[in-house]
């Protein structure tokens, strides 16, 4: 409802008010022709004038001339008039110039502006867009991506929600937007003179602009038929549109259709997009309060858009509800009270930068499965526990190695035995690079694309204890040699493949067809091209690391192929869903014995083969290493009961690395990972600490000896580093900071009393201590806020605490790449 006005009905406009819109519109059209009228004759008019005065003005020039050279009698040559001479009489000087150029001089510099501003309103008109011409594309929408839990972690593109209609437009809402925006919306016709007067003199007194003198009207036809940019001419088009849609539009339709297309921030179009956005409900159920707050962001939305200024747009709201005291809309009860209540913001967090890699596939998957109009919400695959898990391995692995052995770039996938993909890692850095590395980048497979040449031959009678001889082989012009150069002898499949010896794949491949090892690398769910040459036994062909990881998932799973997959569901504004992942079709399977041998095979590379270093304490673990040529690609592709994990190592430029092995980064990286990830699936969801909200990690419980107890408020000496009363006490699992790292610190604690004991994880002879203050774990507060790196002595949960800063960029990690 409008807000409430002495003078007029609360049921809409006055039908005078409508007509009076018309009859400006029309009044206006008849300027416009006049206008065109009056431009034409005056420049006929302006030329006649010119050459008449020309004409008029040469003789007064010539006498004014010969008068100068001819010398007046008794000037002295100072200028001074002689003695006697009769002073001059200053007789007919203003006819003179009345009739001298100098008038026309005058008329021009007034009839010009006038004639070019008539031009300009005349041209404004001429070329007036259509109504609507420029309203925002239906098609466009915004995803709200969640993780397989439920969490919203992320969201992209325009969001438009539902029209809002008359029935659901809440009378407060009305009345904030109208008290802020345009008061005298309800008794102007389109354009407020009043209004742009005042403005115009308060931005005058000012000394800048503080208040606009557009109406809701002026707003509503520049969202919907122009361009923002900031001249005249648009001005000029602006107030004829405006005319126009008020003697078309009632005042009721024009407030919804502005509040319907309005920007709010936060790539919110329309008010109930940006209810939903910020609070999460539909415009219908917004609280005075929360309706002050929105009607505050239309002047500068991304300035004041509360999930960046909160302060700034509580501010502002506080100023429309005292505008709406003003002009009636409430009283000065109700918005004290509406100051009173807390608004609580239901938001996003700001998406996590490694997730980026993961959105950028998923965003094409939902447009590819749900391509319909509107805001959809995306529930998808991602476990964010291992995500920010997998970002923390892959990024620590290559600070501490990637510099000495040249080894400049990693990707990780993480399946389930479904399918679903749990993290994935697309590069060290989305924001230097966005090429995803996981799924986009192909490279050559090595030693990993073996799996499908041993297949082959379990299937068609080899078994891990065929024996093969491994010697020097020529198939073709095609001689492959071994990693070290040296030959065996004869060895069973089993050792052969634990142990990668080229010249044994090479002669089963040629035994068994190469088109047959191509026939099983397709039924396995690979789609890149294969070339039906020998050396592919090799992994001479260019692979992704997700086909790659996908393939060794369905020998696990025993489904050929295995859909790797990132979204279970895709809902949109009706309650049924518009998607969701089907149940496994049957498909085909691997004979019994032939997968047993596979993951027994599997399994000796990691007990005794190239990939030891891949070793889980307590988790039986398979896997195959990969490594091409000059040490360019390292791969290594790792199963457990529970999941299969691909891991790959390299420089973008193809550039050849220190010596990069599979059984080297690759599989360190996966130990590392799967080390923990089992931990957490096996424990269920852990709650990790989240720097964004402050909020402490998990301690492990101290079991401290009786008297060894620190207590006490400790100086800080780095943010690793406390001193109480003399004694120095190294906190568990920190690399302390220096200098604003550590002043930060130190005010937190000030006056704040620590406790400190040995934890009941410290390693044996180990000084650090795990220190708490108001019960949470002070070393994991630190590293969740980024104020330190997790020493190699950190416990699970401190790494976990990192691995969150890290993946939110806070602190120090704010400013590394």
């Amino acid at each position: 409802m409008p807000p409430h006005e002495p003078d007029r009905p609360q049921d809409g406009p006055a039908p005078d008010t409508r007509a009076a819109a018309r009859e400006a519109a029309a009044a206006a059209r008849l300027l416009g022709r006049q206008l065109g009228i009056l431009a034409a004759g005056a420049a006929r008019g302006a030329g006649a004038r010119t050459r008449a005065a020309a004409e008029g003005t040469a003789p007064l020039l010539r006498g004014l001339s010969e008068r100068l050279r001819r010398p007046r009698p008794g000037r002295l040559a100072t200028g001074a008039r002689a003695a006697g001479d009769p002073a001059p009489v200053p007789r007919g000087w203003r006819g003179r110039i009345a009739g001298s150029p100098l008038r026309l001089a005058l008329l021009a510099l007034v009839a010009l502006p006038v004639l070019g501003l008539a031009a300009l309103v005349v041209t404004s008109f001429l070329t007036l867009p259509p109504l609507g011409g420029a309203a925002l594309d239906p098609g466009q929408r915004a995803l709200t991506v969640e993780a397989d839990d439920g969490r919203v972690f992320a969201t992209r593109g325009a969001f438009r929600g539902q029209p809002l209609t008359a029935a659901d437009l809440p009378p407060h809402l009305a009345q904030a937007i109208i008290a802020i925006e345009d008061r005298r919306f309800y008794s102007h016709w389109g354009v407020d003179l009043r209004g742009l007067f005042r403005a115009a003199w308060r931005n005058a007194v000012g000394g800048g602009v503080r208040e606009g003198g557009s109406t809701i009207t002026q707003q509503y036809v520049r969202l919907t038929s122009l361009t923002q940019e900031k001249t005249l001419r648009r001005k000029v088009q602006e107030a004829f549109l405006a005319l126009r849609v008020e003697s078309e539009m009632s005042k009721d339709q024009i407030l919804l259709g502005y509040l319907n297309t309005a920007y709010f921030g936060a790539g919110a179009y329309g008010i109930d997009a940006a209810a939903r956005r910020y609070f999460g409900k539909p415009a219908k159920a917004l609280t005075l309060p929360e309706a002050a707050m929105l009607a505050g962001l239309v002047r500068a939305p991304s300035q004041l858009a509360p999930t960046r200024n909160f302060g700034g747009a509580k501010e502002r709201a506080d100023v429309v509800l005292q505008t709406m005291v003003e002009i009636g809309a409430i009283t000065a009860e109700a918005a004290d009270k509406a100051r009173a209540q807390t608004i609580t913001l239901r938001t996003p967090p700001e998406t996590p930068p490694g997730t980026n890699y993961f959105l950028d596939m998923v965003a094409g998957d939902a447009k590819r499965l749900a391509d319909t109009p509107g805001d959809v919400t995306v529930r998808t695959t991602l476990n964010l526990d291992l995500q920010s898990l997998a970002e923390g391995v892959v990024a620590r692995r290559l600070d501490a190695e990637g510099g000495k052995k040249k080894a400049g770039q990693a990707a990780l996938v993480a399946l389930s035995k479904d399918g679903a993909i749990l993290a994935m890692v697309g590069g060290r850095d989305y924001e230097d690079s966005q090429f995803n590395r996981a799924t986009q980048a192909k490279r050559q497979a090595g030693s990993l694309f073996k799996l499908f040449v041993y297949l082959t031959a379990y299937e068609k009678g080899y078994s891990p204890e065929s024996v093969l001889v491994d010697r020097p082989v020529q198939i073709g012009d095609w001689e492959p040699q071994n990693s070290n150069n040296r030959f065996r002898g004869a060895v069973p499949l089993s050792t052969a493949f634990a142990l990668s010896i080229n010249t044994i794949a090479a002669q089963l491949a040629d035994e068994v067809g190469v088109p047959a090892v191509i026939e099983t690398a397709r039924r396995l769910g690979i789609t890149s091209e294969l070339p039906n040459v020998p050396s592919l036994a090799l992994g001479s062909a260019e692979v992704t690391l997700l086909e790659m990881t996908r393939a060794y998932a369905g020998v696990l799973a025993n489904r050929m192929p295995l859909d790797a997959y990132g979204v279970h569901a895709i809902r949109g504004g009706t309650p049924q869903p518009l998607y969701v992942h089907p149940d496994p079709k049957a498909a085909a399977a691997l004979p019994g014995d032939t997968r047993a041998m596979m993951l027994d095979s599997l399994q000796a590379v990691v007990d005794g083969g190239t990939g030891k270093a891949a070793r889980v304490s307590g988790i039986p673990v398979g896997g195959k290493t990969g490594t091409t040529q000059e040490y360019r690609d390292a791969w290594f592709v790792g199963v457990t009961p529970d999941m299969v994990v691909g891991v790959w190592v390299g420089n973008d430029d193809n550039s050849a690395m220190n010596r990069v092995s599979g059984g080297d980064m690759p599989a360190a990286i996966f130990r590392d990972f799967v080390q923990r990830a089992s931990a957490q699936m096996a424990k269920g969801r852990a709650k990790r600490p989240s720097a964004a909200r402050a909020e402490p990690a998990p301690a492990a419980p101290v079991a401290a000896p009786p008297g060894a107890e620190l207590r006490g408020v400790p100086e800080v000496i780095d943010t690793g580093t406390l001193a109480f009363r003399g004694r120095v006490v190294r906190l568990l699992g920190v690399d302390g900071e220096g200098g604003a790292l550590a002043r930060q610190l130190a005010r937190y604690l000030r006056r704040r009393e620590v406790t400190c004991s040995p934890g009941a994880d410290a390693q044996p002879g180990s000084a650090a201590l795990r220190c708490r203050i108001d019960g949470d774990d002070l070393a994991a507060l630190i590293l969740a806020a980024g104020g330190a790196r997790a020493s190699e002595d950190a416990p699970a949960d401190l790494l976990s605490a990192e691995e969150q800063a890290r993946s939110e960029r806070v602190g120090l990690w704010r400013r590394e790449r």
